[in-house]
């Protein structure tokens, strides 16, 4: 058993910074733990906690591989965000590196290699069928909401004259969601199961 103030740790889990409701952001400038910078990034940690409860599930190795890779952007993904300003800086020994273009590019190039395995969509589908397909489903509306977030923190930074939200950001997340509607698509085509056509009511 280990007795408070006993544990062999050599830097504590927790600080008691944010006792007071507010947060450090990269580089020491501290803000509410409600800004919309904090609620940009904790979104993007929500989804990327998403993705880890899909990679739980057996994956092909096409599809394990790309989410790894995901799951390490979306890393990069917020420490852009917790970091404002546009271009690469550097946080006491640290540089924070911006998101660049090329990973929307990535991201794009995989939707066309699944997407080509699929049959061509021709209406709305429901959410589900197999679990894989579900927890991706899942994975995409947290992503969606992540974005709708960044696209708040972009408009406050408008409004305050800053303008300093990495513009690949919003980019980055919207082509993801698409990548992991395909993807629910695929691991559905997988199970042999077909897509469940909306139905209006």
């Amino acid at each position: 058993m280990i007795r408070p103030g006993k544990t062999k740790m050599s830097v504590k889990i927790y600080t008691k910074t944010g006792d007071e409701g507010n947060t450090g952001l990269f580089g020491g400038i501290r803000t509410s733990k409600d800004d919309a910078r904090v609620e940009a990034y904790g979104t993007v940690d929500e989804l990327n906690a998403a993705i880890g409860l899909v990679r739980c599930e057996p994956l092909d190795d096409d599809i394990a591989t790309i989410l790894e890779t995901v799951q390490n952007a979306l890393f990069s993904v917020g420490a852009d965000l917790a970091t404002p300003g546009t271009s690469d800086e550097r946080r006491g020994k640290s540089r924070v590196t911006r998101l660049p273009d090329s990973v929307v590019l990535a991201v794009e190039t995989a939707i066309d290699y699944f997407d080509a395995q699929l049959k061509p969509l021709t209406t709305f589908v429901l959410p589900g069928g197999c679990i894989l397909a579900s927890r991706l489903h899942w994975a995409r509306v947290v992503c969606r909401r992540a974005e709708r977030r960044v696209v708040t923190l972009v408009a406050a930074a408008a409004d305050s004259g800053s303008n300093d939200v990495n513009p690949v950001v919003v980019r980055y997340l919207n082509r993801l969601s698409d990548l992991l509607f395909v993807l629910a698509r695929y691991a559905n085509m997988r199970a042999g199961l077909e897509d469940v056509p909306w139905t209006a009511v």
